[in-house]
């Protein structure tokens, strides 16, 4: 069942996914519901708004040495963020926002909140960690 299942997931772009424990004594087990759409999956994988034809990027040839490893920083904060949270990466920030937060020179909430797709909500829930980590990261004046 297990390849089955990463056979499916490969082929689709996963949109959410929803876990839940049923209890039932002996008999309990998990329930996972995937939201998902058709053919994005796999090797063509696509990232953005649903209907957006981009490709992936690669951050490292985008950003600058410098930069990458604080996006870097930015990802491991994200999924540990995710993880506690029992929510995808993405719901947190996007790859494409962190790395508009390195590039940009994000140092403040109003400079966060100019950052497409992100709104008051997240600045407020998710905001002072991520703007801590960009300023313990940021290069020092010599």
């Amino acid at each position: 069942m297990e390849t089955e299942l990463n056979s499916f997931l490969a082929r689709h772009r996963v949109v959410n996914v929803e876990r839940r424990f049923v209890e039932s004594g002996a008999e309990s087990f998990w329930a996972i519901c995937v939201d998902y759409l058709e053919g994005n999956g796999g090797g063509g994988a696509v990232h953005g708004s649903p209907g957006r034809s981009e490709r992936k990027v690669d951050y490292k040839e985008v950003l600058s040495a410098e930069q990458f490893a604080v996006f870097a920083k930015l990802r491991e904060l994200r999924k540990s963020v995710a993880e506690r949270e029992a929510v995808p990466v993405y719901a947190v920030f996007t790859n494409e926002q962190l790395a508009a937060m390195v590039q940009g020179g994000v140092d403040s909430r109003s400079k966060l909140r100019s950052i497409e797709g992100i709104g008051d909500a997240k600045v407020e829930k998710y905001g002072e960690v991520f703007l801590g980590l960009l300023a313990a990261s940021a290069p020092t004046p010599g």
